[in-house]
């Protein structure tokens, strides 16, 4: 309902300035800082964010022509891109990254008993995919892909039942996907999806140790051979059902 007071400003309510401010203390955000805080560039973050910006000064462009409205949207005065710029550089990303689990946390709790799975399954579901973001060489240096561009990778586990993300991981394009299995917390009963990309046995083995599944594409390479075949119906699309074994270490 609205009371008279700005979209944004009821956006921001959902977030807990005292949880905000207990990572602010444990990271240090706010040390040394008179005017600037970690909250107020949280605001300017969010405020590029939920209207679209493309850069810091588009971010900057905007707020400043509505500068008559920063104090109802609780930044107060606008602040140089310059301020904002060196905010980012500088503060751990610990304080965001910590505030990002946590509204996670609560919208997975708004999503209990819901799922947009046409399977029903009471286990979790995840997904785990990476993306290459492409980057310009001359400006991203140090993010060393090829010898004519740079780039990073977006490592991502996804609640498929959610569609809400798990685990996110920001790597240089160089680092292959098999990698973040290492840092990926298994959760019990739960399945993990996957591409071929990510057949590392010993790691697959870890998942298996965790109680939890895994489901993936073979190699054409993969050196195995049957043991016991499982009857299966195959108008559920299920060609078959095989315990296997894989003589490769």
């Amino acid at each position: 309902m609205n009371r008279g007071r700005y979209i944004f400003s009821q956006i921001i309510e959902i977030v807990s300035h005292k949880q905000f401010q207990t990572l602010v203390k444990r990271y240090d955000g706010d040390y040394k800082v008179k005017d600037f805080s970690c909250w107020k560039q949280f605001l300017c973050m969010a405020f590029g964010q939920l209207t679209h910006r493309e850069s810091l000064s588009d971010t900057m462009m905007c707020l400043r022509a509505n500068a008559d409205k920063m104090y109802h949207l609780g930044i107060g005065d606008v602040v140089a891109k310059s301020t904002l710029s060196k905010a980012n550089e500088n503060r751990s990303y610990k304080i965001y990254e910590g505030l990002a689990m946590i509204l996670i946390k609560q919208a997975k709790h708004l999503y209990l008993g819901d799922t947009e799975l046409d399977v029903p399954l009471k286990n979790n579901v995840f997904a785990i995919d990476s993306t290459t973001i492409d980057l310009c060489l001359s400006t991203f240096y140090w993010a060393t892909f090829r010898s004519t561009k740079s780039g990073i990778k977006l490592h991502t586990q996804l609640d498929l039942k959610t569609s809400i993300p798990e685990f996110i991981l920001f790597s240089t394009a160089s680092v292959h996907d098999v990698n973040v299995l290492d840092l990926i917390p298994f959760e019990a009963n739960s399945f993990y999806i996957m591409d071929r990309g990510y057949v590392d046995y010993k790691r697959l083995y870890k998942i298996c140790l965790s109680d939890a599944f895994y489901v993936t594409r073979a190699k054409d390479n993969m050196d195995y051979r049957r043991l016991y075949s499982h009857p299966v119906d195959k108008t559920k699309g299920v060609l078959c059902d095989q315990t296997d074994y894989s003589g490769l270490n």
